[in-house]
């Protein structure tokens, strides 16, 4: 079996742990909105779910239409950066439980979670988004896909954190109007 076989097998791997984010998310927002709950920052969620459909399309053929070497340094570092990714991004699932999400929902009265990974960093699941979405490519040298998905990342997480954060200070007014 070549890496490239076994590259894209890691990838549809990583396409199903986001198939099982995206039930856990259903699940979530259904318990948030039975609450009470506000959706905010719904016009950029689109183009969040089309770029990171993107990144894994994009890595899978790279590799193959541009045919990337396996660097097997390069791969087994990328790799492992991919699978600490997966364990913050499900600690910080575990941690805000049914609070997590991947919109931003905001459900009046519940307090801020100040535990887990959020206790030392604000958006550690974004810590995660920025790595997996780096080190995935390059597991197979997708410099390309690497570089593009980061730089779009970048802006459309500046987008996010703005729209996260105001709907968090607005879940910590205790008027419920923004703080």
């Amino acid at each position: 079996m070549t890496s490239q076989w076994l590259f894209t097998g890691l990838v549809l791997l990583v396409g199903l742990e986001r198939l099982a984010e995206l039930v856990v998310s259903q699940r979530h927002a259904a318990w948030a909105f039975a609450r009470g709950a506000v959706e905010r920052g719904q016009s950029h969620y689109p183009f969040m779910v089309v770029l990171h459909s993107a990144l894994l399309v994009g890595a899978v053929a790279e590799v193959w239409a541009a045919d990337r070497p396996f660097v097997p340094a390069l791969g087994r570092v990328m790799l492992a950066l991919v699978v600490a990714s997966q364990a913050l991004r499900w600690w910080c699932i575990a941690t805000l439980g049914s609070q997590w999400n991947t919109r931003v929902i905001v459900v009046p009265g519940l307090a801020l979670v100040r535990r887990g990974p959020y206790r030392l960093v604000p958006h550690p699941n974004y810590v995660a988004v920025v790595v997996e979405g780096l080190a995935l490519p390059l597991v197979h040298s997708a410099w390309v896909t690497a570089l593009v998905f980061t730089a779009a990342n970048a802006v459309l997480l500046s987008v996010r954190i703005r729209v996260e954060n105001a709907a968090l200070r607005e879940i910590a007014s205790p008027t419920g109007a923004p703080a």
